[in-house]
This record gives C-alpha cells, sequence and structure tokens, in this order.
C-alpha cells in the first residue's frame, strides 16, 4: 500500500478522522502481526503446530517488543515485503517454537488479509462519519422542509421546491451507500491462506479449516477459493467508495453553485478569521466545498485503476496486488477527508430564505407556467393549454414584459379563469408538492440511521 498522503491541505480546519494513522506502516505490520498470531492460534487448535508454539506467538506478536533497526535494516537487504518482519517474530519468541512462525502460508495471505484488517478500521470510521452526516442532515432537512426555493433542471428554473426536498434527495442516496458497505462487508472481509498459488499444497485437507479459524479468530469470513489473483471484492470495495465519493461530490458542487455570489442562497461555514485570498479581502471562498470536490474525484478515479487490478495474470503478480493497495489506501485516506468536511459544512451550513425567494421569483412568475397550464388545461385539454402559456411565457422572457398581464390579456384563457385566480396559480409558495412531507420523512429516516451508526 502507498504511504498515507496528504490528500488534502492541512491548512483546512477540519480534524483529521484518523485514517491516516491506520495506513502507516506501523499499523499495517502489527495487522500482519495479528494474522500471523491468528494463524498459530488456528493451526495450534487442528494439531497443525504445537499448542505451546502458538502460545509462544501469540504475545510476541507485537511490534512495539520488536527491534525497529533490525526490522529496516531486513527490509533494505531483502526488498521483501514481510520476509524481515516474520524473522524478527521468530527471533524473539526464540527456539524451540519460533521456527512455526509464518507455517504453510506465503506472504500475500498474511499481508492481504492483514491489510483487510486495516480496511475494517477504516470502514468502521467511515460508518460514523456518515452517521454524523446523516444527524446534521436530519436537523438541516426538518429546519428547511418548507423552505421555498427555484427547483433547478438544466441550471434554468423549473418548478418551486424546497430546500429541504434538496436535503432529502442527499439523504436517500446517502442511506442506500450505507446498504452498499454493509452488504459488501461478507463478501470483503475474509481471511486468505491458499498457499503459494492458492492450491493449498502446503497444508492440504487442513487448510480450509485453518483458514476458516483465522477467519473466526478475526471476525472473518473464508474465501472458498484462497487465489491469488482473486481481486473482486477488493475492487467492489473502491467502486462502492467511488458511489459513495460521487454523492458526496454532488452535494459539494451543489453547495459550491448556490453559495455563488449569483445565487447567495447557501453559505458553508466560514468562521472569523477565515482568509479568502491574499489580495481580494472580501472574499468568503467554498474551501470545504472544493475540497470535497476534489477529494471525490480522486476516489472515483481509483475506480479504474481498481478494476484493472483485477486483470491478474496466472495465479499471482504482484504487479496488480500493487495497484489494489494503493488504490485501497489512497481512496480511504480520500474519503476520510472528503466525509469529516462534508459533516462540517452540514452542520454549519447557512441558509438564506430571503435570497431563496428573491430567485424564485426572479422570472416574474414563470416558474408557476406549469400551474397555470395544468388548471387551464382541465378546461380546454393540456396541449391547446400548453400553447396558450407557451405564447405568453416567451413573449414574457423574449420581450421583457408581464407574464402575469400577458396571460391577464389573453382571450383563450380570461375565457376560463378570471385575474384573481390567475395571480393565485403565480403564487410559487403553494407549489412545491410533497417537498416538505418528504423532507421530514428523511430527516426522520436519517436520525434513525444516525444513531444507529453512531452508537
Amino acid at each position: 500500500m502507498s504511504a498515507a498522503s496528504d490528500t488534502l491541505p492541512t491548512a483546512t480546519r477540519v480534524a483529521d478522522p484518523g485514517i491516516r494513522a491506520l495506513y502507516r506502516i506501523e499499523n499495517r505490520w502489527q495487522a500482519w502481526l495479528d494474522v500471523e498470531a491468528a494463524l498459530a492460534q488456528a493451526q495450534a487448535e487442528l494439531g497443525i503446530i504445537p499448542p505451546e508454539a502458538a502460545a509462544a506467538i501469540a504475545p510476541k506478536a507485537r511490534l512495539a517488543l520488536m527491534d525497529r533497526a533490525r526490522i529496516d535494516e531486513g527490509f533494505a537487504r531483502t526488498g521483501h515485503t514481510l520476509v524481515p518482519l516474520v524473522w524478527e517474530l521468530g527471533r524473539i519468541v526464540g527456539e524451540p517454537h519460533g521456527g512455526w512462525v509464518h507455517w504453510g502460508a506465503t506472504t500475500q495471505n498474511i499481508t492481504q488479509t492483514g491489510d483487510l484488517l486495516v480496511l475494517r478500521q477504516a470502514h468502521a470510521i467511515f460508518f460514523r462519519q456518515i452517521g454524523a452526516v446523516l444527524a446534521a442532515m436530519a436537523d438541516l432537512a426538518e429546519r428547511t422542509a418548507d423552505m421555498p426555493m427555484a427547483g433547478r433542471t438544466h441550471g434554468q428554473h423549473a418548478v418551486p421546491a424546497t430546500f429541504g426536498y434538496k436535503v432529502a434527495v442527499w439523504i436517500d442516496e446517502l442511506l442506500r451507500h450505507v446498504e452498499r458497505l454493509r452488504q459488501m462487508a461478507p463478501r470483503l472481509f475474509v481471511a486468505m491462506l491458499g498457499g503459494g498459488a492458492g492450491t493449498f499444497a502446503s497444508l492440504g485437507r487442513q487448510g480450509p479449516p485453518v483458514q476458516q479459524g483465522i477467519g473466526r479468530i478475526l471476525g472473518f469470513g473464508s474465501m472458498a477459493v484462497p487465489s491469488r489473483a482473486l481481486g473482486d471484492h477488493l475492487g467492489e470495495n473502491i467502486c462502492v467508495l467511488g458511489l459513495l465519493a460521487a454523492t458526496c461530490g454532488k452535494i459539494g458542487r451543489e453547495i459550491y453553485t448556490l453559495m455563488k455570489t449569483e445565487f447567495g442562497e447557501v453559505e458553508e461555514p466560514v468562521p472569523p478569521g477565515t482568509v479568502g485570498s491574499s489580495t481580494m479581502p472580501q472574499k468568503r471562498n467554498p474551501k470545504l466545498c472544493q475540497d470535497i470536490i476534489a477529494a471525490a474525484a480522486e476516489i472515483r478515479s481509483l475506480v479504474p485503476l481498481a478494476l484493472e487490478a483485477m486483470t491478474t495474470e496466472h495465479e499471482a503478480d504482484r504487479t496488480t496486488s500493487l495497484m489494489m493497495d494503493s488504490a485501497e489506501s489512497r481512496a480511504c485516506i480520500a474519503t476520510g477527508d472528503m466525509l469529516s468536511r462534508l459533516a462540517e459544512i452540514v452542520r454549519g451550513l447557512r441558509v438564506d430564505p430571503a435570497r431563496m425567494r428573491a430567485n424564485l421569483d426572479l422570472g416574474g412568475g414563470l416558474i408557476m407556467a406549469e400551474a397555470v397550464m395544468l388548471d387551464l388545461g382541465a378546461a380546454i385539454g393540456r396541449q391547446h393549454a400548453h400553447d396558450v402559456v407557451y405564447d405568453a411565457a416567451q413573449a414574457a422572457f423574449v420581450e421583457g414584459r408581464s407574464f402575469s398581464e400577458l396571460l391577464a390579456a389573453d382571450p383563450r384563457l380570461t375565457a376560463h379563469m378570471d385575474p384573481k385566480a390567475i395571480g393565485k396559480l403565480l403564487d410559487p409558495t403553494v407549489y412545491t408538492g410533497l417537498c416538505a412531507d418528504m423532507a421530514r420523512d428523511g430527516a426522520l429516516r436519517a436520525r434513525a440511521a444516525s444513531q444507529e451508526l453512531l452508537a
């Protein structure tokens, strides 16, 4: 796995969620040692190695007990991923039991299973982070359930909506990502012990029970076919993180857009003292949104790398292992950064209902064209009504004239409704459909999921 990098600038004032620490080499080594201890215990239970050996190996499988200089020298000399760690564990266990360390296993059996221990730690953090995001979204959805704003399609005003409805959309998508993360866990977190080519040649009939024992000890499942060429479960993890990133990136981009000066409908938290520009003192930039958008793009860019890493040649190929390891560490670090910033934004998002209403009224009632058309259509048919309202709407836009006055001057419409009725139809606050209901329902679902994730 690649070293933990600073995916996002440390200057951004958001707490590190702890993913970088998980991917430090020392944490990975300890995870590998945990697998070595589990291997010894499982083999001792089946009589493959002496119980005394497993009892001696387990307490010594702690990186803190080892000589780091010896390990580093071994890695420098051998260029091997695991052997110096195995040597050091055998040395501190001592004779006669040190010789039973790593019995019948190959490097990838230990490193892949150990790295999945690290990934499980990362997933636990992700669940807590998503829980925090959902809790904040529940509050935001409730607070803005009835807050009218312009619904936009293709970048243009469509029909009125509420901001709470927009949040309900985010909640709905995030809840499905929680489902995906949970559903893939049994496929993802599995022990591997097939030996050099995944054939169980070194352990024979006892191989599958040992692998199952390792899984039981670590809280994992067990691979049906422990091939070192299998990578779909690892690739699935990156794909699901990519889906999560697409949602978070979309939310970040939406807030970024609505924060533009020309929109001014929301603003991410801008604490006192925040500097947006070295030369333009007025700047209140969407820094957190930009962080999210950048991190989400990085995560999505790693999906093709993970899929490429599934194309392992023959029974094993370190090339693709390196690619998958890099994709996992980078995706996890970026996911942690992205979720921490999303939680910060949603908790502190400032919404401006007055600006939303002003923007809603920019078209002088044009956003209510559908409501007028449907009401008129009940009398003259939908298509005829569409033609009447279309003529007025296009004239209002192109000629800069009043939409309501154009409607009131058209005998095709006034034959069926009076100006007062037209005025009521042009009120955008009464045409938000079930937005408020969906916002409140989303808040309930988000709060329930959040309580479970944060428990």
